[in-house]
This record gives C-alpha cells, structure tokens and sequence, in this order.
C-alpha cells in the first residue's frame, strides 16, 4: 500500500466549485496584485486570529523577516530562537543584521525550554521567537512574563498553528507579533507560497504595509525602504475558501492523531507526540521519536510510506550558523530529539485505512518483524 505524506488533491476536490468560481471572477477583472480579494482575506484571517489586523505577504519566511524589521531589530540586536526548528526562523533574524541566540527545546513539547531562556537574555536581546512547532503553542504566559521582566518584544512563529489555541488565546495573537507561513502544505495552504503578520498595533501595521510594498504610501512615494512581499490576489483567492474548512479539517487531523495514539500506545520504544495541558495541538505534524531512526524511516519508504524528518539538524549545528561557534553538545535536547524524530503521514483526509498500516508497520519495524 502506498501512503502519501500528505493529499492536497483531495483538499482541493473538497473546495473546487468555490475556488474555481474565485479565480474565473478574479481573471475577468485581472486585478492580481493587492486586489480587493486580499484586503478581505487579511480581515477574515486575522479576525479568525483575534488580532485587529493582517498584513499578506509572500511567504512565512518573509513575515518574521518582516515582522523583526517591523519592531526596530536590526544591528547590534540579538534575537531568541529555540534550536529545534524549521532554519527560517533564524534567518529571518539574519536577514535583519541582528544576531541569532540559540536555546534548546523542552523535551516533551519540543517548543522552545522556558526554563533556559532568561539565561540567554544580555542587554542587547531585543526580542524571542517562540514557535510554535508542530501545531502546540509553546507556553506563552512564561514567554510573556520574561519579555515583560527585561522588557523584551515577542515574534510568535505560527507557520505550523493555523487554529492552533493556548489557554483558549489563538496562536499568533499573543504578541507584538504573529507570523504565518501559506506554504501549500500548510493547515491552511495556498497553491503557491504566502504568508502573513497579524497584530493589534496599527502603527506596527501600517509600517508592514509600507515595508512588504517598496516603502510606499502613495504609488511613487516611497517614504522608507520597502521590499516586494505582497500576497498575491490568486492566492487569497484560494486562501479564503479555505479558511471556512480550517476548524473541521484540523479536527480531523486530531481525530487522525487520535487513532495513531490508540494504535502505537502499547509499544515502548515508540515516543508519541505529548500534548501539554491547555494546548489545542492542531497536528501540522504527527511526529514520534524511535531509536535507529534512520533504518526506520527507510525501510517504512521502501514499504511505499511516505515518511519524512522535521528536522534532522539541530539549527546550532548547520553549518550556515558556524560562525556562531556553537559545538555538538551544546543543546542536548535539540540534538536528541533531531536524531529521533520522524513524522508520520498526516492529513485531514488520510483515510483510517493507511493510518492503520502505517502503524502496524512501524510497530513491525521496532520489534524487528
């Protein structure tokens, strides 16, 4: 049997007739650059949120890159980034001329450590990027209570929380700062790449605007340097008949994450994915922790299970990041889960059928059947 990390083929089925009829009304009109489509998708998006405005953007890359340059980061700023994460959260530091701090993961959650991040903290942190990975919230209110004691700002890395909740608050609501990532993989996903920031503050809005849109206010008055990182109207096309499908489709993903749980909880030498309490963990990804990953994860492929690694490098390790002068040995945790880690096929619409034989397969695998 084979199984398919993902189906967006049959996501899209669901939502065609609405889609199709979007795009054939976009094209007569022809306005595929900030069109009207994206202003009521930025609305709808960051109204589902519970923040006050949104700003799309062409990838979740580009808004925490933005979402920094949006707060005054910039040289001579440190920024804190946990070590067990997708690379663009750092680069996005990066690419404002701040310097990137690592701090390792809680072990259960594989959110940022709580515990570890105030030791991190100099005079020149100017902000943390908790992220909040795999679809569970990282633990915001110590997050907050530490930006709040050496007056830090808070860039929450949602790109994997669309719909996610912490303590009933949305993911990416609970900051100076929410930044999301459409990549079509995504809970919610274009057809292409796209992202967006979401905040309460409309000073901080209206320089996201200006930044994601060469600097502009007017259509040849460029009051700052800006960059081009606008969503494109097609995808906010697609992205609003989604965005009504998001709460039943995460649900479920959970009910999907439901059965791998019953399936895989008597075997020992399979760590399930922990759900902290007062987290909605929306399952972007099921991932669970196995020794001799790497045999695992091969012979599971060669099974026709389309498994994969997020992420196999801890971000301290890449060699992108060399000149930091970290070693191996520096974030355990980080290091450890990398090494263990493997994300099973997880979708709204993966049918109970292969979640089965994924599970009866793994299971094989780790008692050497």
């Amino acid at each position: 049997m084979k199984v398919e990390f993902t189906n967006l083929k049959q996501q899209y089925l669901e939502i065609k007739s609405e889609v199709d009829a979007g795009l054939k009304k976009l094209f007569s009109k022809s306005n595929f650059i900030l069109g009207k489509e994206v202003k009521d998708f930025e609305k709808a998006f960051s109204h589902y949120c519970g923040s006050k405005f949104g700003v799309g953007l062409n990838s979740g890359t580009d808004a925490l890159f933005l979402g920094c340059l949006s707060l005054g980061i910039g040289q001579g700023d440190e920024v804190i980034v946990p070590a067990f994460t997708f690379i663009a959260t750092a680069f996005a530091v990066t690419y404002t001329g701040a310097k990137v701090v690592f701090v390792d993961i809680d072990e259960k959650t594989k959110t940022i450590d709580v515990k570890k991040i105030e030791k991190a903290v100099t005079k020149k942190t100017k902000a943390i990027i908790p992220v909040h990975l795999y679809g569970q919230s990282a633990d915001m209110d110590e997050i907050i209570a530490i930006a709040k004691r050496h007056k830090l700002k808070i860039i929450e890395d949602a790109a994997q929380a669309h719909g996610a909740q912490y303590k009933g608050r949305s993911c990416g609501s609970m900051s100076d700062v929410g930044c999301f990532s459409f990549y079509p993989t995504k809970n919610l996903g274009a057809f292409g790449d796209g992202g967006m920031v979401v905040t309460d503050n409309k000073k901080i809005y209206e320089k996201l605007t200006m930044l994601r849109d060469c600097g502009r206010l007017g259509r040849y008055k460029h009051t700052i340097k800006g960059y081009n990182s606008r969503l494109d109207t097609m995808q906010a096309v697609m992205l609003t008949a989604k965005l009504k499908h998001l709460d039943k489709w995460n649900k479920m993903r959970q009910e999907n994450a439901s059965l791998y749980n019953s399936l895989l909880k008597d075997e020992e030498k399979i760590i399930t994915p922990f759900q902290a309490e007062n987290r909605n963990h929306i399952f972007h990804i099921y991932a669970v922790r196995v020794k001799k990953r790497d045999f695992i994860i091969e012979s599971m492929l060669k099974k026709g299970i389309n498994a994969l690694i997020h992420y196999p490098f801890p971000l301290h390790l890449q060699e992108a990041y060399q000149e930091l002068g970290y070693k191996k040995g520096d974030f355990p945790i980080a290091e450890k889960v990398a090494s263990e880690i493997i994300s099973l096929p997880m979708s709204p619409h993966l049918s109970k059928e292969k979640i089965k034989f994924v599970a009866k397969i793994l299971k094989d695998l780790i008692d050497g059947r």
